[in-house]
């Protein structure tokens, strides 16, 4: 298709032939061309506007079907330092490729043009934004500098034109018609915590230049706010980096994060040299993305950690097939790394920025007519279509050279950076992060050296069993001197790590505990304060005041507080023992059922008819009647059946039945209680136990208590906030000289003589327990912490050996210690047999002897009331014979019982009234008659 205009030129006329996707003029071999060819953009000396031009190919658009127009014009601005930059470059190269990919525009061919601006000139930015914009763009690219991209954002706002960038935003409030590829600064603010945290930084410097970046640390400052870390932030410049640099070593901080400007950073590195702070203990993290472009030479060999993020996914199939191609341009702008090219984040982020506008035209095509405008800064009219072909754009979603693009609200949200670090070799990819995901490491030997090392580590500790104990031989000397759990696990680290190490004892023999009135450490935590110690192996408890002073480890072994106290001795056997298995209390129970249940079935049985009978069942006339229940059977019969034994006697009424079923009940669950209770209270030891735990030595001053003088459990109770721990700090507190103790040693040394409770650490009160049977536990643990390997604060050693601490204990290996030095050493206390013993003792006399005693009272109290009867009876038959006196009486009837051959009849009375008094009728019975008494009817009831 040809079209034919006339451009009006003083003396010339220009014929233009327009053909798709190029535009040539030609007038006296004259051209304009706007298509991609040696990267440059040319347009005609003459006064030819391009809006003339464009309003050709737009009329065009009526005799054809597409959604989008034949050619979209792009707008971009570069400051002055940026003019053939490999950022221009990029955006050149990125342009031609969307022209050259048919599946992406088929029927639409994208132009551009670019404009300079100088740095902080925001008055000819705007003339050249205005001028872009009467000329037809449709989307504006840049600039970097914050200030000027400020301005041009709020005139692409004003007319509704999409604004892309790719540049750090410190501002996070949303934008309209703004689309930055550059990373969320909130995100980046989470990668370097999470970072922060895998490393454990407690104390961290931030070195920064650009006044507009305080704003982006005070955000990183409340990010970090959560991971108690001690932030040192300092602005630098070139003139002023060994200024800074002194005074972060002056406080003795070896983690520092640099955001310096990517130009800088060569005299920033000579900074550290200079200063010599390129040893291990320094850990460097940068801000910027293109790290591996600088020279890193100098800091290889020296074990200096160096880290940073990259945005460029270089391993990513579309960065190898777009490399390759601009490799064969004559300025493709490409950096080369170990003569591997490499392109800037930059670059790549304006590379994929036009890649995001193509993308979110493809997708307006499919459903939108993009109209042309005819926008003026003189207006305030805005293109209508401009918010559609923002939102397209930020709903666009694609594949570029720096990983995944996607939006959300203009701000790329969803993205992967690499974790880079310096390492012998060269820099090299260790991990990643992801904001879904976090920091992932894939080198799991990235933070530390696995090569041995000719450091020399000096190593505090203090001599406990069994974690440090000094040799009876007195031949060996250094670290051969000692044994013990935390030698064999240093020995261990030691191997893992790589370091060699010199051990020492702490010289006032403390752990370390701050003086709240001299305002003092002592013991280990003074050693590693003033740097005389590297490390500390010991069983050394991790806690906040120390980890406010030192740093620690990984915990390699977890424990708490618990107390030690002599086993207690069995209870005293009692001669009625056999009571024990029911309280006093159920025994008057009992005692009282007892009684009360006799009464009550003496009463029933006197007051239902049916419980009375004729004693004489041949003689149906009879007027006697009598009942068996009197107060004597009553007692008797319930006697019987509580005792599960017979007593001849049967309640014939109802009611009687009733009061016997319930007895009979009652019976049973007693008697069957107290015979499961009586096998335990007989057969198992009882130990007498004056304190179940801390509540109750906190309740009583009888037992004395104290702790290891000195220590983290002594802190532990003057710190602590629980009423029972205040008391017992209290009493601890007040009676100081008597209570606390020097050593472990010491302390057992005083369990064991009596009267005293131990408050110790569970391991080595385990240690203690496992090897004397007098001495246990008493109730759990009063709190849960941790033993771990302390350092100098900031030191460079406690990540790799904390690594180390873990694969021991994933391995066993810390496992296989504890067993060997708290098990497996041969002077263990064996309470196996004990424990049999206890659980079946046989029975002897101390414990079942009430039961003799019972019986054998129970036989004298029968003989004296049998001697009663005897006297009684002989006394009344003295009474009747008057022919006797009473020692002759007692004496004729003793001879006779004491008679075993003789008959078992005898004549009952000496006469043949002698059974009845002299005032009463004796009528010898009838041999005819059996019927007794006919004078009238005998109510017997007192038997």
């Amino acid at each position: 298709m040809i079209i034919m205009a006339y451009l009006q030129e003083p003396t010339k006329c220009h014929v233009i032939y327009i053909t798709m996707p190029n535009l040539i003029i030609k007038t006296n071999m004259l051209l304009i061309n706007f298509s991609f060819a040696g990267y440059e953009f040319s347009r005609t000396r003459y006064k030819c506007a391009l809006s003339h031009i464009l309003l050709i190919y737009y009329l065009s658009n009526f005799f054809c079907a597409a959604a989008l127009p034949a050619v979209i014009p792009l707008g971009a601005i570069f400051t002055e330092d940026q003019r053939d930059s490999s950022i221009e470059y990029a955006f050149k190269y990125a342009v031609y490729r969307v022209n050259k990919d048919k599946l992406l525009l088929s029927n639409t061919q994208l132009i551009y043009d670019i404009e300079y601006a100088p740095r902080d000139d925001s008055f000819r930015t705007t003339k050249k934004i205005c001028r872009q914009l009467e000329s037809g763009v449709q989307v504006i690219f840049g600039p970097s500098d914050p200030l000027l991209s400020a301005h041009v954002q709020s005139i692409c706002e004003t007319f509704g034109i999409p604004h892309i960038e790719s540049r750090i935003e410190l501002d996070a409030s949303t934008k309209e018609f703004s689309i930055n590829l550059y990373p969320s600064q909130r995100l980046m603010n989470l990668a370097h915590r999470d970072l922060m945290i895998f490393l454990n930084w407690t104390k961290t410097a931030i070195i920064y230049e650009d006044d507009l970046r305080i704003f982006n640390h005070q955000d990183l400052v409340h990010v970090t706010a959560d991971i108690r870390t001690e932030l040192y932030i300092r602005q630098t410049s070139p003139n002023t980096y060994r200024q800074v640099l002194r005074a972060i070593r002056k406080k003795d901080i070896y983690k520092i994060i640099v955001d310096t400007n990517p130009t800088n950073i060569n005299a920033f590195f000579r900074a550290i040299l200079q200063l010599q702070m390129n040893d291990h203990r320094y850990h460097y993290m940068f801000t910027t993305f293109d790290l591996e472009i600088f020279d890193l030479e100098d800091f290889k060999y020296n074990g200096v950690n160096i880290t940073a993020f990259r945005l460029v996914d270089v391993e990513s199939q579309r960065y190898k097939e777009v490399i390759e191609q601009m490799q064969k341009l004559p300025h493709s702008g490409l950096d080369y790394i170990n003569d591997q090219p490499y392109i800037q984040t930059q670059s790549a982020l304006m590379f994929d920025s036009v890649y995001s506008v193509a993308a979110g035209l493809m997708e307006l095509d499919r459903s939108h007519l993009l109209t042309w405008h005819n926008i003026s800064c003189k207006s305030d009219m805005p293109w209508r279509d401009g918010l559609s072909l923002y939102n397209y754009i930020n709903s666009a979603s694609m594949n570029g050279l720096t990983g995944r693009v996607h939006f959300a609200k203009g701000r790329r949200n969803i993205f992967q950076i690499d974790l880079l670090k310096l390492k012998r070799e060269k820099i090299q990819k260790v991990g990643f992060w992801k904001p879904d995901v976090g920091v992932n490491i894939t080198d799991a030997t990235a933070f530390y050296d696995t090569h041995t090392s000719n450091t020399t580590l000096i190593v505090m500790t203090r001599q406990e069993k069994p974690y440090v104990m000094v040799k009876s031989d007195i031949t060996q000397s250094g670290n051969d001197r000692f044994e013990g759990f935390c030698i064999d696990l240093l020995k261990a680290i030691a191997t893992q790590v790589g370091f060699q190490y010199k051990i020492e004892l702490v010289p006032d023999n403390m752990y370390g505990v701050f003086n709240p009135d001299t305002k003092v450490w002592n013991g280990i935590v003074r050693e590693l304060m003033e740097k005389r110690a590297d490390l500390a192996v010991a069983s050394m408890t991790i806690n906040y005041v120390r980890e406010s002073v030192i740093d620690f480890t990984k915990p390699f072994m977890n424990l708490g507080i618990g107390i030690l106290f002599k086993v207690p001795t069995s209870q005293p056997t009692r001669l009625f023992s056999f009571m024990n298995p029911l309280a006093m209390e159920i025994w008057l129970y009992v005692l009282a059922a007892y009684v009360l249940v006799s009464l009550t079935l003496f009463v029933m049985a006197r007051f239902s008819p049916y419980e009375w009978n004729n004693p004489h069942p041949y003689v149906k006339e009879s007027d006697i009647v009598e009942n068996q229940f009197s107060v004597s059977n009553s007692f008797w019969f319930i006697t019987g059946t509580f005792l599960r034994q017979g007593s001849g006697l049967n309640p014939k009424a109802v009611s009687t039945r009733i009061v016997g079923g319930i007895w009979w009940f009652f019976t049973l669950i007693i008697i069957s209680s107290y015979t499961a209770n009586l096998a335990a209270f007989l057969t198992v030891e009882r130990m007498i136990t004056p304190i179940e735990g801390a509540s109750d030595l906190a309740e009583q001053t009888d037992i004395s208590y104290g702790t290891l003088e000195g220590g983290s459990t002594m802190t532990f109770f003057r710190d602590s906030k629980i009423d029972t721990y205040q008391k017992m700090w209290q009493y601890m507190e007040a009676r100081r000289s008597s209570v606390f103790v020097k050593t472990y040693e010491e302390g057992i040394k005083r369990v064991i003589e009596g009267n005293y409770a131990f408050l110790m650490e569970s391991t080595m009160l385990d240690y203690a327990v496992q090897r004397d049977c007098n001495l246990t536990q008493i109730g759990g643990l009063l709190d849960s912490k941790g033993y771990g390997i302390a350092t100098p604060k900031g030191s460079t050693w406690r990540d790799p050996i904390s690594l180390a601490i873990l694969e021991l204990q994933e391995k066993g290996i810390i496992q296989i210690l504890y067993d060997k030095w708290w098990k497996n050493t041969g002077d263990v206390c064996n309470r196996d047999e004990k424990s049999k013993e206890s659980k079946a003792n046989a029975l002897g006399v101390e414990n079942i002897g009430g039961v003799f005693v019972v019986l054998l009272c129970g036989l004298a109290l029968a003989v004296v009331v049998a001697i009663l009867e005897f006297c009684w009876n002989s006394k009344k038959t003295l009474q009747l014979t008057e022919t006797q006196i009473l020692c002759s009486e007692m004496a004729e009837e003793l001879r006779y019982a004491t008679h075993c051959h003789e008959s078992k009849q005898r004549q009952s009375l000496k006469g043949s009234s002698a059974k009845f008094p002299p005032d009463s009728t004796y009528v010898p019975a009838d041999t005819g008659s059996v019927i007794p008494n006919r004078g009238g009817v005998h109510y017997n009831y007192f038997d």
